[in-house]
């Protein structure tokens, strides 16, 4: 990956660091009230939180793992998506109970916490996980732009999806994309300094 896109982990990382100690304050309420003002209740957008439920990210996970496995042989990509996907969630999860911060106030709430929000983490780093693979195994640059493309558009919508739905604050969904995409570039270091090291050992 490019330089820029490790620099951008330390904005990601900053600003989930911001937010997670701001976002009781009355300025980041106005923000996430205006926000949610906007979006609450938009059907459009609420369609796209299907794709971030645990039950679909398990089922593409699952089918990622076998296409790396059986037809690829990568089981270094085998681990990286374990890395980045199944470590990233007990990462929100351990977030979730560490902050302990309560949904917003609708009727038939989920009774799970809200910060940082599940969908919008664990969709940054399904997809982002998705793109990167692929996006390497082709040799053409509009393809790879076009996976990048679609990976990020889906993120975003997801995201928007539980603020549409009154499940999160606006500030949980930045929170998830935030550090999802922390851990994502944390987990592409390993992966390409061991492949690194690999192509020396092989040289």
């Amino acid at each position: 990956m490019k330089k820029g896109a490790y620099l951008f982990a330390l904005v990601t990382l900053a600003v989930f660091i911001i937010i997670s100690l701001n976002y009781r304050t009355a300025n980041f309420e106005t923000m996430d009230a205006k926000i949610q003002s906007i979006l609450r209740g938009n059907e459009s957008i609420i369609l796209f939180h299907y794709l971030g439920e645990t039950e679909f990210i398990i089922m593409i996970t699952v089918l990622l793992l076998l296409f790396l496995g059986i037809c690829k042989r990568n089981y270094r990509g085998m681990l990286f998506t374990l890395l980045t996907i199944g470590v990233g969630n007990s990462i929100n999860q351990l977030l979730k109970h560490f902050f302990e911060r309560p949904r917003p106030e609708i009727l038939d709430q989920l009774s799970t916490y809200s910060f940082p929000s599940g969908h919008s983490q664990m969709s940054v780093l399904y997809l982002f996980t998705i793109a990167y693979l692929f996006s390497n195994m082709t040799n053409s640059n509009l393809k790879a732009m076009t996976i990048w493309s679609i990976a990020i558009v889906l993120a975003f919508f997801i995201g928007l999806a539980r603020i549409a739905e009154g499940r999160h604050y606006p500030t949980d969904v930045l929170a998830g994309w935030s550090i999802g995409y922390s851990w994502f570039i944390i987990c592409v270091l390993w992966y390409e300094s061991s492949k690194h090291r690999l192509k020396q050992g092989n040289s």
